[in-house]
């Protein structure tokens, strides 16, 4: 039973969701080499427009995710049930895992419903659901629709998505944030590397910091990083990534910082 208010009053929201879907249609030859398209485009438009209309990000279309969100919504329409786990099926995370999608949350949205508007209707009309398409923490979806009979079907799977990067990669983000706070950056990441291995720190420098850690973003520095940076004692620093954990599709980078 959907019993949460909508953003906007309902039949607002309706107008909206038409001239959405009229829009959608008109488009959808020029997207035609894009995904998504079709009523998968006009319910990715929909979750995005009730996330920026809050001042939220919007989501990023994630191909990984889509197929992982497909291979669920056949199981449930097969079996004409909605549910987030079928009998013999895989769980999300190693439906998203197997899809190829890597990330540090995930969650899952599913309804059965006459129309594509009323499926985001639905959604937005339920608090659990209404949640997962607002959380602010979430930065990626994939989203599959198939008709069957009078009925379609529809599956939203949302992530915290994880780049992929390479251990270069890594050490050049991790090293442009700690210039940003007045560090030089060694262009010498061999130490580091084992010392995020597990090596023993063989460094000549008389005074030096070994800084350990794992993150999913790597849009910042960890508070622990920043608070040893801040206290003006180290002039360089050498960064070294190592090989990153991986569970399931939950991913985490690891990496180690020397100071000296």
């Amino acid at each position: 039973m959907f019993a949460a208010k909508t953003g906007m009053p309902q039949k607002i929201l309706r107008r909206f969701l038409f001239a959405l879907m009229f829009s959608s249609l008109l488009t959808a030859k020029c997207f035609s080499q894009q995904i998504p398209a079709g009523d998968e485009k006009f319910l990715f438009d929909a979750v995005n427009h009730e996330r920026t209309s809050e001042g939220l990000a919007p989501l990023r279309w994630d191909a990984a995710l889509a197929a992982a969100a497909r291979t669920h919504l056949h199981k449930m329409a097969e079996h004409r049930s909605l549910s987030h786990q079928l009998p013999g099926e895989a769980d999300l995370t190693k439906r998203a895992h197997e899809a190829g999608a890597h990330f540090s949350m995930l969650a899952e949205n599913i309804a059965l419903a006459p129309s594509a508007d009323e499926l985001h209707i639905g959604w937005m009309n339920s608090l659990p659901h209404r949640q997962n398409i607002l959380n602010p923490k979430l930065t990626a979806i994939g989203i599959a629709v198939e008709l069957r009979g009078k009925e379609y079907f529809a599956v939203q799977d949302f992530s915290t998505a994880v780049e992929q990067l390479s251990k270069e990669e890594q050490e050049k983000k991790v090293g442009a944030l700690l210039h940003a706070h007045g560090l030089k950056i060694s262009g010498d990441s061999a130490e580091a590397r084992k010392a995020c291995d597990g090596a023993p720190n063989r460094s000549n420098a008389r005074s030096f910091a070994v800084l350990h850690f794992e993150a999913s973003d790597l849009s910042q520095l960890p508070e622990q990083v920043a608070r040893t940076v801040r206290n003006g004692a180290y002039q360089t620093a050498s960064v070294g990534a190592c090989n990153a954990v991986e569970s399931n599709g939950f991913s985490l980078f690891r990496i180690a910082v020397i100071l000296y």
